[in-house]
């Protein structure tokens, strides 16, 4: 039988903290994961739904974007994504009666576990302006105030069309066609906040912003680098493949400045010897600063152009350009400036040189450990290089495999969602629909934050997603969400950003991925792209949680139809009534996606095309693989201070609160701790048990702080510490981005320890 939502906050001013965990999955995470499930869904509903996740007459999960192999297990989903679809398949309600209830002032005091536990919306809701509660609205009411609002700018400009990765292929597209008929590039999403300097740095070097490398390139690699990354956590079902690549003679280095218990052993649920007793991942951990990982490999690639015959000499020669600059940059790195930027040991780094120049075929993986710092963009350029050296793009069991979070966040930028869109893409669409698309760029995230702050734009529409808490900031963020004239949100569950709004709000209740679509011409299905560009078919099975949801498709073209009336050609009601109809359309204007609906048809999909690993064709502006020099950068920590990084907890996904614990780091029951290193708590005179405020230092003398963290000494690398986001990103100023990217700096925050009033 599935649990009543909580009805109050649980109090979290008392976490317990027991030692870290070195050990992943296992029967723990089977126990978990079944429990949270029943708890959400009861027993039957749980087996009838969890045995669908992922299977090729099933449904993608709405967790991570990891890809799934040919061969699938009867249970092919890890215990987050068991957790993410608990959440969505719920059989808890948060219905009219509910708003009625429950004032926005009071929701707005609520904790984001607290709201995501009560369930699925049910209902358009309406919050009118000096208003205190939604209230339920039909749908025909809701497309008139949004039409009627769309009426008032004065430009396309002053519009913000948000997209979360959970967005399917064809929901994306429509958005975005929606959007250019209307005359707007503003099209910011997630990847603005995680994984934008790989796709800078990517299109640059090797001429498509995504990874390289297949899953069985995985299996056939001599060597792995997992550089800040925590699969175990983040992507757990890669545990399964880096176990595989392990027993096929695969060597892994972990680069993080935390252990993280799935890089250290795995025991796979899905075998007897895994749960018995597991199998070891990580030969070599190298426990790196925050911010030192291009010092690393630009030292690393010095080393390797000064051993004799490591360098892929006919691959440089034929398919790059810019090396004589690159390897005259790189003879110039310095040991010591390495290892202060790093925090390594001479013998870690020369270690690390041994495997590199043993291994024939190398993978090197990343998350945001790499991607959310000033430096970030360099520090992926130089990961590229250290590839080239040695021909480790365009051959199998090599490559960049950059890991993305979200579930579709890949495929919903190959659909168009950029607010940077190429001059092709905006041809092409021109081309198959009439009409001239506007050519100026838009706004990302950080720009359209400050779009909203200084009156400049009036309409915010989320497709997805929990803006508000994801953002940089949080105070300035909501501050600028409130002086917007409407704020729209599609949403399958409650979040803050419902409850910070602008004058006024509506949140659409829309379906889920588990959920069965039925439209005019039948059942329909939606398509996803995984991290390795792979697009395969996903159809729920279940009974939508109320009659009154709809779409995301069916909401994108009936909005359209009402915005832009008789100047739109684009047949929306037949895209609303007909899937195959909208893929159609994709396979006309994207490349790569001809002959559509036939190929996807195909049980398990099919894999685009990427020239580099194709071909070892690189369509960037010199028509070859770029090596790039840049000065090393890494984050200067003045004396006192701590360089902290914000990360998720074992029970979240991106901003989704699951539960208050982080298992493998030995966390119970609270949210708000800070990870420190024993020789800096010792340092700044913090004790273990002790609460402080965390107080961010930035350029700007803007003073940011996140009170109330109990101290935990832990083994992060000295002068690092860490805390979970969303609650420390009030300490990210909104200014402080990534060059080039504009993606928020997260993992490089300058903070002190101040104690704190509740101590």
């Amino acid at each position: 039988m599935a649990g009543k939502a909580p009805k109050s906050d649980p109090v979290q001013d008392a976490p317990q903290v027991g030692g870290p965990k070195h050990a992943a999955a296992g029967l723990p995470a089977v126990g978990h994961s079944l429990r949270i499930a029943q708890q959400q869904m009861g027993v039957r509903r749980t087996a009838l739904t969890l045995l669908r996740v992922n299977q090729k007459e099933g449904f993608d999960c709405p967790g991570c974007a990891w890809p799934e192999p040919d061969h699938r297990h009867a249970a092919e989903f890890c215990e987050n994504g068991a957790k993410a679809v608990a959440e969505e398949a719920t059989l808890r309600r948060v219905t009219p009666e509910f708003f009625a209830e429950h004032s926005v002032p009071d929701l707005a005091t609520r904790s984001g576990y607290w709201l995501g536990q009560q369930g699925r919306l049910t209902h358009p809701m309406y919050l009118p302006e000096g208003g205190e509660h939604y209230e339920p609205v039909t749908w025909a009411r809701a497309f008139d105030l949004m039409g009627e609002e769309f009426d008032r700018l004065d430009s396309p400009d002053e519009a913000v069309f948000y997209t979360s990765g959970r967005t399917s292929n064809e929901a994306a597209f429509l958005y975005q066609l929606f959007a250019r008929e209307l005359g707007t590039n503003n099209l910011p999403d997630c990847s603005n906040m995680c994984h934008e300097s790989s796709g800078s740095a990517l299109s640059e070097t090797i001429g498509i912003g995504k990874g390289s490398v297949l899953l069985e390139d995985l299996y056939q690699a001599d060597l792995i680098i997992v550089a800040g990354q925590n699969p175990g956590t983040n992507h757990p079902r890669m545990l399964s493949a880096l176990e595989k690549a392990k027993a096929a003679g695969a060597k892994v280095i972990s680069v993080n400045p935390l252990p993280e218990a799935g890089l250290e052993k795995f025991k796979n649920p899905q075998t007897a010897k895994g749960m018995a007793t597991g199998a070891a991942l990580t030969d070599l951990f190298l426990q790196i600063r925050l911010g030192g990982d291009q010092a690393l490999f630009r030292l690393l690639n010095k080393l390797i152009l000064d051993t004799p015959d490591a360098l892929d000499d006919a691959f440089i020669a034929e398919h790059t350009h810019g090396f004589e600059e690159f390897a005259e940059t790189a003879g110039a790195a310095d040991w010591e400036e390495t290892l202060t930027a790093t925090g390594l040991t001479r013998e870690e780094i020369e270690q690390t040189l041994r495997m590199v120049l043993a291994s024939e075929r190398t993978i090197v993986c990343w998350a945001m450990g790499l991607t959310q710092h000033k430096h970030s963009v360099p520090t992926i350029r130089e990961v590229v290089n250290f590839l080239l050296l040695r021909g480790n793009i365009g051959r199998p069991g090599a490559g960049v495999c950059p890991v993305r979070g979200h579930s579709n966040v890949q495929g919903d930028r190959t659909m168009g969602i950029f607010e940077r869109p190429a001059p092709a893409f905006l041809d092409a669409l021109e081309k198959e629909f009439g009409f001239a698309p506007p050519r100026g760029h838009g706004y990302d995230v950080v720009r359209a934050i400050r779009a909203l702050r200084d009156g400049e734009a009036k309409v915010f529409f989320a497709m997805g997603g929990n803006f508000v808490s994801a953002s940089p900031d949080t105070e300035v963020t909501e501050a600028a969400m409130r002086k917007a004239r409407l704020t729209v949100h599609v949403s399958t569950k409650l979040n803050r950003s419902h409850v910070v709004t602008g004058a006024r709000a509506l949140i659409l209740p829309t379906l889920g991925r588990t959920e069965r679509d039925l439209q005019g011409s039948g059942e329909q299905f939606v398509t996803v792209e995984d991290s390795m560009g792979m697009v395969h078919a996903s159809r729920g099975r279940l009974k939508p949680a109320s009659p009154q949801l709809l779409s995301e498709p069916a909401i994108v073209c009936r909005l359209a139809r009402r915005v832009l009336k008789d100047r739109t050609a684009t047949p929306w009601e037949e895209f609303e009534k007909d899937y195959a109809s909208i893929r159609d359309r994709i396979a006309r204007v994207i490349p790569g996606f001809e002959d559509f609906n036939a190929r996807v048809a195909h049980p398990g999909g099919f894999a685009l095309p990427h020239a580099p690993r194709d071909e070892r064709r690189f369509p960037t502006a010199t028509g070859k693989a770029n090596f790039t020099s840049a000065p090393v950068e890494y984050p200067q920590l003045p004396e006192g201070r701590l360089l902290l990084q914000t990360l998720r907890s074992h029970d979240q996904y991106n901003t989704t609160i699951y539960g208050l614990d982080d298992r493998y780091r030995g966390i119970k029951n609270g949210r708000r701790v800070v990870l420190v290193n024993p020789e800096d708590a010792e340092r700044l005179k913090v004790a273990d048990g002790s609460y402080v405020d965390l107080v961010g230092e930035w350029k700007d003398g803007v003073e940011r702080r996140a009170p109330g963290f109990r101290v935990v000494v832990y083994p992060t690398a000295r002068g690092c510490a860490a805390a979970y986001y969303p609650e420390t990103n009030v300490l990210v100023p909104l200014d402080a981005t990534a060059d080039t990217s504009n993606t928020p700096a997260s993992k490089s925050v300058v903070v002190r320890l101040e104690q704190s009033a509740t101590d």
